[in-house]
């Protein structure tokens, strides 16, 4: 074929295939997508190689360039990584009454700030206040839009331009650089660290205490441990020596839970309960984590300290819309009834899903994954070790089961092409690459039909 015999923009359009493009996708993408593969069929003459063109075929991939610039990047994916909750890939997953509590909100107006009662304007975190108090003990309660917000607007209220005081071994840094010292220093208070990484007593902070302290705040490490000769201050004595000294105690737990989680064979991890009563003056921890909810950072305690966070002007910049809150509500709501919980919150439910169950879906699976990547690969069973993830528990795993695929043949990027290969599936399937093989955790495979499907689409090319 020469250059000159290629089809016109115009010629193509006339076609029935263009005229079914332009009806999809609009007349000026569908004429964007036509020109472009004429000129990448343009370059492929120019550069000598022998090729033909027919209308047909160019129309064609006018449609694949299409769909894919139409896909989603934000797409539906099988975390087989063996992390719950793994941060890039959404965290948590929405119980089902949340999910309809959410398409409710987004399908019709809803009174979101409007008081039903007086007609009057009301506020927004009316939704989720009750809830909160009867769940934590809490006397107030508000929510931001996720736990580093609540930290922020916590120690901007109470310590801008005053000093907050903190255990050095408590100056975390958690995924995306975030870190304490950071986020105190753009809150506008001057931190004050006292004790030592290892150990911090008392009496450390008893004489950082002075008359421009603005809180004292105690920081849960729940994705580190310090081990050996340790010694910290519990946050029970520091709301003793904090009321003693008129200034508040904060305490962050991070991910924060409401249930025991030592009911679902879990390591214990401190309830937010257990924190209020341990005099903390607030108490901030995350929506998307342990609590199994959307993304939100939530904020309880004393009533005055909670009044003072919501006159704050950030607050405005740092709530919620209806759409997450109403899938919030639906979440808290599920934790009124605490012997269904497990069955309904999906967080739970994986965390606690039987060794046993997995390892017998990893048997069912054996021959479908094999068939799929032979014969440049084999595939077995294996034990797993799963984590929570999100920087919960982080020395505590939960024996899982999945599959190990290994190359036949040793070196070269076979494993990695399997991977990519993998994640180039209609729906991605994302697993790990561990000591020489490709391990897929089941933990969290609960549809084994779409995974099938999706394992279907597999094409993979081992150099």
């Amino acid at each position: 074929m020469r250059l000159r015999d290629l089809p016109s923009v115009s010629t193509i359009l006339q076609t029935a295939e263009a005229a079914a493009l332009r009806e999809r996708f609009g007349h000026g993408l569908a004429t964007d997508a036509i020109r472009a593969v004429l000129d990448e069929a343009r370059r492929t003459l120019q550069a000598g190689a022998p090729a033909a063109f027919a209308i047909e075929e160019l129309a064609g991939q006018a449609e694949a360039r299409l769909e894919a610039a139409e896909r989603s990047a934000l797409r539906p994916v099988f975390n087989l990584t063996g992390t719950v909750l793994h941060t890039n890939l959404g965290r948590a997953l929405l119980a089902e009454a949340a999910i309809e509590a959410a398409v409710a909100a987004m399908r019709d107006p809803a009174a979101l700030e409007f008081d039903l009662a007086t007609g009057k304007r009301g506020e927004r975190d009316d939704h989720v206040r009750a809830l909160l108090c009867d769940l934590t003990g809490a006397e107030d309660a508000t929510v931001v839009n996720n736990n580093a917000a609540a930290v922020l607007i916590a120690i901007n209220t109470l310590a801008h331009g005053r000093g907050a005081i903190v255990s050095r071994g408590e100056l975390i840094e958690i995924g995306g650089a975030f870190r304490m010292p950071d986020i105190m220093q753009r809150a506008g208070a001057h931190l004050i660290e006292v004790g030592t990484t290892n150990r911090t007593h008392a009496k450390d902070y008893r004489a950082a205490l002075g008359p421009d302290t603005g809180l004292i705040l105690k920081v849960h490490t729940s994705n580190y441990r310090i081990q050996g000769f340790t010694a910290e201050v519990g946050a029970a004595e520091l709301a003793t020596i904090a009321d003693a000294a008129g200034v508040p105690l904060m305490n962050d737990l991070g991910s924060g839970t409401l249930v025991d989680l030592g009911h679902y064979a879990l390591e214990r991890e401190p309830t937010v309960r257990e924190a209020v009563a341990e005099g903390a003056g607030l108490v901030t921890f995350s929506g998307d984590k342990l609590l199994g909810g959307p993304q939100a950072g939530f904020i309880v305690g004393r009533h005055a300290l909670i009044e003072a966070i919501n006159r704050n002007p950030m607050k405005r910049a740092l709530r919620l819309d209806k759409i997450r809150l109403a899938a919030i509500e639906a979440t808290l709501r599920l934790y009124r009834d605490p012997d269904r919980l497990a069955e309904r919150l999906p967080t739970l439910k994986l965390l606690a899903r039987p060794e046993a169950e997995i390892e017998a879906q990893a048997h069912r699976l054996v021959p479908a994954v094999a068939a799929a990547v032979k014969p440049a690969f084999t595939v077995a069973p294996c034990p797993c070790q799963s984590q929570i993830g999100s920087g919960a528990l982080p020395l505590n795993t939960i024996a899982s089961a999945g599959l190990v695929i290994r190359p036949v043949a040793a070196g070269g990027r076979a494993l990695d092409t399997l991977a990519a290969a993998l994640r180039a599936l209609d729906r991605p399937i994302i697993g790990r690459i561990e000591d020489g093989g490709l391990i897929l955790d089941l933990r969290c495979l609960t549809d084994e039909a779409a995974f099938l499907t999706a394992l279907a689409g597999l094409r993979v090319m081992v150099p």
